[in-house]
């Protein structure tokens, strides 16, 4: 009975220890599971503290800043001057140039909001509003600075070096957020080759891009191709035409105003090459329709609109714009008119010889039916004497007796902006608005910064909202200043000299303060300013600074490849060995400047492929010779 007590006791303390091991088991499990779940809790607020500093930092660099402008944009043409499409009264002006009068070209890549309804008044006070989008470094804005860019969408451009030496075509394609004043890219892989000059217009609910020309930096190639982008599935689609359908030459700076029918196309640009003769300008003064209907839902297609080009013919008779080039057209939509304002008609005679008319009168094209041009002639307000008023005027001499001219100061010809080519045009509502674009006087350019209105139901006057700032020299002061040319540091310069040319270096330090990095930036910032000096500077290379800089995409093998005579003869001039040792002392050489170059090189090629191109289209573009000729403004 004892025997059975102790055996009955031992069972239970048996029990009792394991059921102790396992509850130390279970504990010991728990703090396993607790710690585990308390690390993953710290990995988890980790990881949500990355994220929201990513944000932040994406914020940051992307946000939109807002200031009110002191005034229009600074002096610039070929940008985007289009009316508000919400319907609101404002017009939206997106990137433009900017050429200075010793020939520099400037890029530029902000964006003004105008509203109309709250006009200028002539103390400066105004209601334009700049949205710089992205980092306050302004090379650095997305989209990045170009010109030739088109519409509100953006598509294609091109940027050029400050020399205009070096010339890179974008491919690139962006849309702008009128809400939230945003830009956002799109990227496809079917889309349109990289160019410059094309236009876009949008029909219902696609993009159209028409022509443009590419610059390789030998021959000039001008396109006709069209393209459509639809903006239901974002996908970009070639058209396809017949080789016996009808359909306008390659071209670039025309006219592309949209109807609800279709788009309408007018004049245009390019240059023939004829093989042992110079390139020669053409201005193409043909117009063109491009007829637009959906397809039928009932029979599937590829091709989701309807296109074919018709050519309007004008009678001889009838009245037409002289010839020209450079002018802007846009849509008058309550008459279903197409407005246009100036131009230049160059007479290509020679190779050092270019005459050219320079024009700033105002025609419509009436778009319905067969299509006609009229002339929009400003009209003598009601009940004004037409009777010219005598005003006095200073003869040459200072001494000499006053002289007297008959002036019609109620004339509202004299409210008629300068000639210029390359303005920007609006129609809000009824009224025209002209901004900038490019006057010449003599053999110098200027571009503008004054903005104009004219209501075009009454046609009695042009507005000056904004008068230019530029002070542009009689042909006379030109060619003396011009003789005087690189003397500011001879002595006897008069006051009014002085004064000159503080005016010029105040005009030459605008675009500078537009487009050159500040000072203080980041590194990185240097690497971007290098890498764009470096592009600027590409196409002036000698022939052996392309033998001794490397290629944006390539690899140290290949540039070594390419180069290996020259090296080798450079390790020959400064060492005796021979063979094998100098051959390794030549690709020395190379190595250490490929690395040299490398972080700049880097920075090149991240600054192209932004711009949508390949490694082998950064090669071709990199190893293309010196261009041989210009134009004006490249069209």
């Amino acid at each position: 009975m004892a025997k059975k007590k102790k055996t009955t006791a031992n069972k239970a303390a048996s029990t009792a220890a394991k059921q102790s091991k396992a509850a130390k088991k279970n504990e010991r499990k728990a703090e396993k599971v607790s710690g585990k779940r308390k690390k993953d809790g710290d990995d988890d607020e980790d990881l949500e503290a990355i994220l929201e500093k990513l944000r932040v930092e994406w914020e940051e660099k992307h946000k939109v800043i807002e200031e009110v402008a002191d005034g229009p944009p600074s002096r610039r043409a070929n940008c985007t001057l289009t009316p508000c499409p919400t319907g609101a009264q404002h017009l939206w002006a997106i990137g433009g140039e900017f050429f200075s009068e010793d020939g520099k070209a400037y890029f530029y890549s902000d964006v003004y909001r105008y509203s109309a309804d709250k006009p200028f008044r002539m103390n400066g006070a105004n209601s334009c509003l700049q949205h710089v989008l992205g980092p306050v470094l302004r090379m650095r804005l997305p989209p990045h600075p170009r010109g030739e860019a088109s519409f509100s969408s953006l598509a294609c451009g091109e940027f050029s070096s400050v020399n205009q030496n070096s010339f890179h075509h974008y491919r690139d394609f962006w849309c702008f957020d009128i809400q939230t004043h945003s830009w956002d890219r799109i990227d496809t892989k079917v889309r349109p080759s990289a160019r410059s000059g094309h236009r876009m217009a949008i029909w219902k609910h696609f993009i159209v891009l028409f022509a443009g020309f590419y610059d390789p930096g030998t021959t000039t190639k001008y396109l006709n191709d069209l393209w459509l982008f639809d903006l239901q599935d974002y996908k970009w689609r070639q058209a396809e035409f017949k080789e016996t359908e009808l359909r306008p030459s390659p071209r670039s700076g025309f006219s592309f105003i949209s109807t609800p029918e279709g788009i309408l196309l007018h004049g245009g640009y390019c240059k023939e090459y004829a093989k042992g003769k110079r390139p020669v300008g053409v201005m193409l003064e043909d117009t063109w329709f491009l007829n637009m209907s959906m397809a039928p839902s009932d029979k599937p297609s590829n091709n989701p609109v309807l296109l074919k080009w018709e050519r309007r013919k004008r009678p001889s008779t009838a009245y037409a714009p002289a010839l020209r080039s450079g002018c802007t057209m846009t849509l008058w939509q309550a008459k279903q008119m197409a407005v246009m304002f100036g131009g230049v008609t160059d007479e290509d005679t020679s190779e050092e010889t270019l005459e050219s008319v320079f024009w700033n009168d105002l025609n419509g094209y009436q778009m319905t039916g067969k299509g006609k041009f009229v002339s929009l002639t400003l009209k003598r307000p009601k009940g004004k004497s037409k009777k010219p008023k005598k005003v006095a005027n200073k003869g040459d001499d200072d001494d000499s007796e006053p002289e007297t001219e008959e002036i019609d100061l109620d004339d509202p010809i004299l409210t008629t902006p300068l000639p210029r080519y390359n303005a920007m045009l609006a129609v809000l509502r009824n009224t025209l608005y002209i901004y900038g674009g490019i006057y010449e006087r003599g053999k110098r350019e200027f571009t503008m910064d004054d903005f104009y209105s004219v209501q075009l139901d009454k046609l009695d006057k042009y507005v000056c909202l904004k008068k230019s700032e530029i002070i542009i020299p009689e042909e006379d002061e030109e060619s003396s200043s011009s003789d005087d040319t690189g003397s500011s540091d001879s002595t006897g310069s008069s006051d009014d000299d002085s004064e000159g040319d503080e005016e010029t270096d105040k005009e030459e330090a605008a675009p500078e303060e537009e487009v050159i990095v500040e000072p203080e930036q980041p590194p990185e910032s240097d690497i971007r300013a290098k890498a764009t000096a470096f592009m600027g500077v590409a196409k002036e290379r000698s022939a052996e600074d392309s033998l001794s800089t490397p290629l944006p995409g390539e690899t140290l093998a290949a540039f070594y490849a390419r180069t290996r005579a020259y090296w080798v003869q450079k390790a020959h001039a400064t060492t005796e060995h021979q063979g094998k040792q100098l051959r390794r002392d030549g690709f020395s050489l190379a190595q250490e400047t490929y690395q040299s170059y490398k972080p700049i090189l880097k920075e090149v090629e991240k600054i192209l492929a932004e711009a949508g191109l390949d490694k082998q289209e950064m090669k071709d573009l990199a190893s293309q010779p010196q261009r041989g000729e210009t134009n004006r403004n490249r069209r």
